[in-house]
């Protein structure tokens, strides 16, 4: 959508993008549910597709934090991912992706699994480039941008934690 004033072109940012897949017989674990691993692909390229076409840029995944199955899904069911930004920085972005699985018979819906990717804008060297700041317009966006912000401080807290734990082992293998 365009938007024309004072005869300057302006885009309206394009926060939020829907995908929705079936599940098929090869995304199947042993048990007949879908795999994790399948859902995890699919987390990380709706989170990419939302990124990428927010900031007008390549983005690569930094981060994915709080991933919660909340419920299986199975083969047959319709998938729907919503993915939001969240929260940006100055080359980073943090996309919130809800997954809802819904009974194509019986039209029942089911919110399963819900996350968090820290996604990152590059240029053609690879390199960390500038994404637009966010424009927040709604109560409910602002609600998100702060819990965001929370969750950015979390994860920097984690990360300086998990380093000082760390020890070298060298390669016994």
């Amino acid at each position: 959508m365009r938007v024309i004033t004072l005869g300057i072109q302006m885009s309206k940012q394009e926060k939020s993008l829907t995908m929705t897949v079936l599940m098929t017989p090869d995304m199947a674990n042993f048990s007949g549910n879908v795999h994790g691993g399948s859902l995890l692909k699919l987390l990380d390229q709706v989170a990419y597709a939302c990124a990428a076409k927010y900031c007008k840029n390549y983005v690569v995944t930094a981060a994915l934090d709080q991933v919660f199955f909340k419920q299986q899904v199975n083969v047959g069911e319709l998938v729907t991912l919503y993915a939001r930004v969240n929260h940006v920085g100055r080359s980073s972005m943090e996309i919130g992706v809800k997954v809802v699985a819904e009974h194509l018979r019986t039209y029942e819906k089911r919110h399963t699994t819900s996350c968090f990717f820290t996604m990152v804008a590059i240029d053609e060297n690879g390199k960390s480039v500038e994404v637009p700041r966010l424009q927040l317009e709604t109560e409910a966006e602002k609600q998100l941008f702060a819990a965001a912000e929370m969750r950015k401080k979390i994860r920097q807290e984690s990360l300086e934690k998990t380093r000082a734990l760390q020890v070298d082992i060298e390669d016994e293998f």
